[in-house]
């Protein structure tokens, strides 16, 4: 009987084994820059002389709406940056270290309805917090329609900020920690989750949480959210000390944070394990999209921060399993802050390089467009 045990806690580890040895095989790999020749895109500036673009969205007649974490929206037209700002934010808004002016969708109607949605910080007394509002754009100018969410506790790091629209339409919104670990595991705060609610700030009946916007917990600073032909819904999310993950959010899921990070397991909750964790080394992984068209028809792009690249993760045929990943554009335009793919397949990035953490250039920060060879 003690023999077959063993056996079978030896197979136990072979197979834990292989996986890790998977996982290790996939990092170095990733660790290495691809042959640039071997790049199947021709990169174009888009835009330049920004000030910390965040994040993009695309209008259905192709027009570029950015934020910039001074609290400016930006549009482009027609391949031109309009001189104006749509819209600028004033106090009690503040532009402070991470936060500041951070994700944007647009309505799933904006042609006929011409709504969009952001989420920023303001202070009130010696407090941060996040808020997420809905404006009207209108002759290329916007103002505020209505507060959707208040009181997200927000602060100088750690303040999540990605807002994206699900495929049933639902909006999205990921929330850091604020600094504040604990927080990411108590089911009351709006901190340290993924937040799900209607277009009018209402909370879907379905929610996993009755009467909640929270979808998941245990989250330390997630910054990316996409979802493949499938539904799934993948989230990137920066660890304490490299260990960054991509993981799969389901309903009511406990990604674990403070209490495990990475691959650890936790005695007090259900962890839900990462597709995959950097391990020993760091991405800062911040937007992230599916690719549904071209060369990297299947993969999942993220734009790193502290990694300074492009990485793109190849996914097996049901989207739940990595099987390569591939590090491209390693230190050419340095921190990547978003990654958005357009309906006509071409692939924007955004970098981050005037963040007070980055090494700018002179045409820094930039809207770059990857457009198949």
């Amino acid at each position: 009987m003690k023999r077959m045990i063993g056996v079978r806690r030896m197979r136990e580890l072979s197979v834990a084994l292989s996986f890790r040895n998977l996982f290790a095989h996939i990092r170095e790999k990733g660790r290495a820059m691809q042959n640039p020749n071997d790049f199947p895109f021709e990169i174009q500036n888009v835009a330049e002389n920004l000030t910390v673009p965040w994040a993009l969205d695309i209008s259905p007649e192709g027009r570029l709406f950015i934020t910039e974490r001074i609290g400016t929206v930006r549009t482009i037209v027609n391949g031109e940056l309009a001189p104006q700002p749509l819209y600028t934010f004033s106090p009690p808004f503040v532009s402070a270290v991470e936060g500041g002016l951070m994700g944007i969708a647009l309505d799933p109607d904006f042609s006929q309805n011409h709504y969009f949605y952001v989420v920023y910080t303001y202070k009130e007394g010696d407090q941060y917090y996040n808020r997420v509002v809905r404006l009207i754009e209108q002759n290329n100018k916007a103002h505020l329609d209505r507060v959707l969410l208040d009181k997200i506790p927000g602060g100088l790091i750690h303040n999540g900020g990605r807002l994206k629209f699900g495929p049933d339409q639902k909006l999205y919104i990921t929330t850091g920690d604020a600094g504040i670990p604990g927080l990411a595991q108590d089911p009351v705060s709006l901190a340290g989750k993924i937040l799900r609610i209607n277009r009018d700030g209402s909370i879907p009946e379905d929610n996993p949480f009755p009467g909640s916007p929270v979808y998941s917990l245990g989250h330390r600073n997630p910054q990316g959210l996409a979802w493949n032909p499938k539904g799934i819904l993948y989230a990137s999310e920066h660890g304490a000390s490299a260990h960054d993950e991509i993981n799969i959010i389901i309903p009511g899921g406990n990604y674990g944070w403070p209490l495990a990070q990475g691959d650890e397991d936790s005695s007090e909750i259900q962890v839900q394990k990462p597709l995959i964790q950097s391990g020993d080394e760091t991405w800062a992984p911040s937007g992230i999209s599916y690719i549904n068209q071209g060369p990297w028809k299947g993969k999942l792009v993220a734009a790193a921060l502290r990694g300074l690249r492009l990485l793109a993760f190849q996914l097996n045929q049901n989207g739940t399993e990595i099987r390569g990943l591939e590090s491209w554009l390693r230190g050419e335009y340095g921190r990547l802050r978003d990654v958005f793919q357009a309906e006509d397949g071409s692939i924007y990035l955004l970098t981050s390089n005037r963040d007070d953490r980055g090494n700018p250039v002179p045409s820094d920060d930039r809207i770059i467009r990857l457009v198949q060879k």
